[in-house]
């Protein structure tokens, strides 16, 4: 965790989205005159997904600006998360455009409407040249941030999207088939929400503040209690405070007759932590073993479940 990102000079980024955000806007108003003339629904679910583009870039922009922004009495976390909150409201509104798109495609299917195969080819043409373009802008950040990788997602769906219309269109052209146009958008509706459905659950997981999916929190709290001079560990909390930083907070006992070692001993733990797991913040409350805590429970500790509701 938190190895082998690649940054981008935040200033630079910043240019890189903003452009992203521009050239998305201009298409969308381009494909809904296109399909409102055209009278394609693909096309017109194909701007939809573009305009989300634009509004996943514009809250992505902002979360980035927000998420570097110094911690304070407020956030004494920093405004980091701002971007996983960012990405959880990215694939919040993607599911909904998908779902959407889903009842429109199946109101075409009942009710077959005429389409201008030509114009659906042209406009979905150029769609695919800026969805081709925004992706390359963002592709580089999308590796280190969750927010962007939501923001990127949505253009590799559109560009696919894009693909798809203008088979739709070259379809209608040559044998009149009106059915493909809501059977594309089915698809487009369908890719829209598996990619949604697959990259929402991490970003709920650390807004719920769950363990990192790709540390076992059994083998760290083994990894505390190897070390010489501990006894046990309990009432460990182990949670994401962003994309790419962990944080664990638990009770240490010290072996008996140990006590004057305390300080070097919990300089141990967050050493091994720090070179094993890649955990930076720890937060560690030292007992001695004749004075530990009655019964303790491994995970969470007195008070946790009341406090939060239960």
């Amino acid at each position: 965790m938190g190895q082998g990102h690649h940054h981008v000079d935040p200033e630079a980024g910043d240019r890189r989205v903003f452009a992203a955000i521009a050239v998305n806007l201009g298409l969308t108003v381009a494909q809904i005159v296109g399909g409102i003339i055209s009278g394609s629904l693909a096309l017109i679910a194909d701007a939809l997904h573009n305009f989300s583009d634009a509004i996943s870039l514009i809250i992505a922009f902002g979360a980035r600006k927000i998420a570097r922004r110094p911690r304070d009495a407020e956030m004494t976390f920093g405004y980091g998360r701002v971007e996983v909150v960012a990405a959880l409201i990215n694939y919040t509104t993607l599911i909904m455009i998908g779902l959407y798109l889903l009842y429109e495609a199946a109101m075409r299917v009942i009710d077959p409407q005429p389409v201008e195969g030509w114009l659906i080819v042209i406009i979905a043409g150029v769609a695919l040249i800026v969805d081709a373009v925004t992706a390359a802008l963002t592709y580089a950040m999308s590796k280190s941030s969750v927010n962007i990788r939501a923001a990127f997602l949505h253009n590799v769906a559109d560009a696919l999207g894009s693909i798809a219309v203008i088979f739709a269109g070259t379809l209608i052209l040559l044998y009149d088939w009106r059915l493909v146009d809501p059977i594309v958008t089915v698809m487009i509706a369908g890719y829209i929400l598996w990619q949604s459905f697959r990259e929402i659950g991490p970003v709920i997981r650390i807004l719920m503040l769950g363990s990192p999916p790709d540390i076992e929190t059994r083998s760290v709290l083994s990894a505390v209690r190897e070390i010489e001079g501990v006894t046990g560990v309990h009432h460990a909390h182990f949670w994401q405070i962003d994309e790419h930083r962990a944080a664990l907070d638990a009770h240490v006992v010290i072996d008996k007759g140990r006590w004057s070692e305390a300080d070097a001993i919990k300089e141990r733990i967050k050493t091994a932590l720090s070179d094993r797991f890649d955990i930076a913040h720890t937060t560690l409350e030292l007992e001695c073993a004749r004075h530990a805590c009655d019964a303790p429970s491994e995970f969470g500790g007195r008070g946790d479940d009341k406090a939060l509701g239960g």
